[in-house]
């Protein structure tokens, strides 16, 4: 997994963490805004990375705390909320300001839409790939389950899991091998630390809707909880919303099928938010 489109990392202090973050690509193009999922890194959006910078976007990673590079956990507990607050600080630090896209994985679609719903006119339109909707309700048992998620992974043999997780999250066997490898780089107690954040997201908000353009993808293959069972109901609750399933590919589908994850992002992006 390469990129030659990254640049060295910044870093930015703040939250008692230490947050790298990589900036790359024109300089006077339109700004996204990348966020991984729980235990993964950066590194999961290279193929869009060099994609996106060749089309002629801004391209910002970062890895959230306790995650790659960003090894200082920081504030304890870990809410969606704070991670969302971590992403804003970055882009104020930067001095950006104006609406930008927002994309996000798994737990960093939590952390768009939790940007989205509380800062709305900081986002000029969404990606959301392999997460369910933070604002919507679901069923007690699925709630259940997630409250005491964290319990039971704590009792998990970590290595066990850390397989398990990697065979879950993708069907290509290089990004199982990536997603094994990079759950290692958080301590056990660090990931259920992130698992907390990520248990407690769901808020439902009555009569609450995405107004802007949202790109809602997730894989065919996905299994992650409830994931693939609950997009369309999403899908059709917000009314400028753009649902694709991407055919080959488990959780982290962009990686799992990055050419057709990215032909119809960039199809997404020419009509919502072209390079000019």
């Amino acid at each position: 997994m390469k990129s030659n489109s990254i640049q060295e990392p910044f870093f930015i202090n703040y939250n008692q963490s230490k947050i790298h973050v990589w900036l790359t690509g024109n300089k006077n193009g339109p700004l996204i805004a990348l966020s991984h999922g729980a235990s993964m890194d950066h590194r999961m959006f290279y193929p869009q990375i060099e994609c996106l910078v060749k089309a002629g976007y801004r391209v910002l990673t970062w890895d959230m705390r306790a995650h790659g590079k960003s090894k200082l956990i920081g504030k304890l507990p870990i809410t969606v909320k704070d991670l969302a607050n971590d992403m804003l600080y970055i882009l104020d630090d930067f001095g950006i300001t104006n609406p930008i896209c927002f994309m996000g994985h798994s737990l960093g679609g939590y952390v768009v839409q939790d940007i989205v719903h509380r800062y709305p006119e900081r986002v000029h339109c969404i990606v959301i790939i392999g997460s369910t909707c933070i604002t919507m309700p679901i069923a007690w048992w699925e709630w259940m389950a997630l409250k005491t998620s964290p319990l039971w992974i704590r009792l998990w043999p970590y290595n066990h899991f850390r397989k398990l997780l990697a065979k879950t999250t993708a069907l290509q066997p290089e990004v199982q091998s990536y997603a094994f490898e990079v759950t290692g780089k958080l301590k056990k107690h660090e990931f259920v630390e992130v698992w907390k954040a990520f248990a407690g997201a769901i808020q439902p908000v009555p009569n609450y809707y995405i107004e802007h353009p949202l790109l809602l993808t997730h894989g065919d293959k996905d299994r992650t909880g409830n994931t693939a069972k609950t997009a369309p109901n999403w899908a059709e609750r917000d009314p400028n919303c753009v649902y694709q399933v991407i055919p080959e590919s488990s959780h982290n589908a962009n990686q799992d099928n990055p050419d057709q994850f990215y032909r119809i992002l960039i199809d997404f992006l020419n009509e919502h938010y072209p390079c000019t």
